[in-house]
């Protein structure tokens, strides 16, 4: 998700007392325990180790990070999941995953689409309340297909100044679609239909809506019953459809970007409504993107092919959707390339991806919100760059 804007400390000391008063969802984490494994083994076990300890080092809060790859399964973790509880990070500690929300959405829409229950092309005006759309732009004519690739030219709600003052205002409030859909009325579109691609949180909170309008049901439900507990991804949880465990990583940013971070861990950017919400564990993450692109048995070829339809590359921006999927990493070289999804949220950042060619899958979870402007911006993508080089270096 996009563009945080940063307050005055004097409000922001006002929102704080308000957000106070209220329960907190996430509670001061506990330790957990990590499953067992011959992770020392791996041959890259300890330049693994040493990447994630360096970067914990330059700031990040705290890191979890597994891969497998041709040598077998690493997984490991360095910095902090708690600091005002000096709890250390561990990768069985449950944290945000953000925006890879979307690809459990995505999987859900092909999922309905093999069933013939949805089409991708589509209009959704097919399934969608005239008066939930009449006063947003591009929403009469943009197709299914062209929601979940970003090709809708629907504005972003996440760039939104009203939007987000409203989320400091009440930080814990549990947001329903509706509500988060007239923070798109009457916005300009930011090109017609199919003639660009640009990434908008909006374009799956109207998938979700859509999948509750052609089924009847709760997008997060079917989501548990078709994904998470077939799976058996059992600290996988919706927030705030589920409740959070008590070992959930606190999340954080550096508001005033002068070296002060902030814990942010309760400050909720329209969770649980198809764009984000979803918490896990970098194991819980593998079993899902292998499941869908490794094992591939989670959709049928033909769904999963419709599903890796890319829209047209762009190097310079290192930018290219399919149907609810990011192909990255594009600046690599042209075998390098990721499948999956990035997340970044206020106070959380994660990366799941599938590289095909090299048979690789890494999960990461970053307790620290990277895509605002703050001195850790640079040091995170230091991190994924470095960490990419070592994973498909011989």
């Amino acid at each position: 998700m996009k563009k945080y804007y940063l307050i005055s400390g004097v409000i922001f000391l006002l929102l704080t007392l308000i957000s106070a008063c209220q329960p907190a969802e996430i509670v001061p984490t506990q330790v957990c325990t990590n499953p067992t494994g011959n992770y020392e083994s791996h041959p890259k076990a300890l330049e693994l180790q040493q990447v994630i300890d360096k970067y914990a080092q330059q700031g990040l809060p705290g890191i979890s990070l597994l891969i497998r790859d041709g040598n077998g399964e690493w997984a490991g973790a360095s910095g902090l999941a708690d600091i005002e509880q000096n709890i250390n990070m561990q990768p069985c500690h449950v944290s945000k995953i953000a925006s890879v929300t979307k690809l459990f959405v995505g999987v859900l829409v092909m999922q309905l689409v093999d069933e013939g229950v949805l089409n991708l092309d589509d209009p959704i005006s097919t399934w969608m309340p005239e008066k939930s759309i009449a006063k947003i732009e591009n929403a009469d004519k943009a197709t299914l297909r062209q929601l979940l690739n970003h090709t809708s030219g629907i504005y972003d709600i996440i760039t939104d100044n009203t939007f987000y003052l409203n989320v400091l205002n009440s930080p814990g409030r549990f947001w329903k679609s509706d509500e988060l859909l007239k923070y798109a009325e009457g916005k300009p579109a930011n090109f017609e239909p199919g003639a660009d691609v640009k990434y908008s949180n909006t374009n799956l909170l109207l998938a979700a809506m859509i999948i509750e309008e052609a089924t009847g049901k709760s997008h997060a439900q079917m989501i548990r019953d078709r994904i998470i507990d077939p799976l058996g991804m059992d600290n996988t949880y919706y927030h705030w459809h589920d409740k959070l465990p008590n070992f959930v990583a606190q999340g954080y940013y550096d508001l005033y970007n002068n070296g002060t971070i902030s814990n942010l861990s309760n400050y909720n950017t329209g969770s649980g409504n198809g764009y984000g919400g979803i918490y896990s564990t970098v194991y819980d993450m593998q079993i899902f993107i292998e499941a869908l692109l490794r094992e591939k048995n989670l959709l049928s070829p033909a769904a999963l092919e419709e599903m890796l339809k890319i829209t047209s590359e762009n190097v310079e921006r290192n930018i290219a959707f399919g149907v609810a999927i990011r192909k990255d990493f594009l600046d690599r070289s042209a075998q390098e390339y990721g499948l999956g999804h990035r997340g970044r949220d206020l106070a959380y950042s994660a990366d799941l991806y599938y590289f095909p060619n090299q048979d690789i899958t890494m999960s990461y979870l970053v307790n620290y919100g990277t895509d605002g402007k703050s001195g850790l911006q640079e040091v995170f993508f230091n991190f994924r760059d470095e960490l990419v080089g070592i994973l498909m270096r011989e």
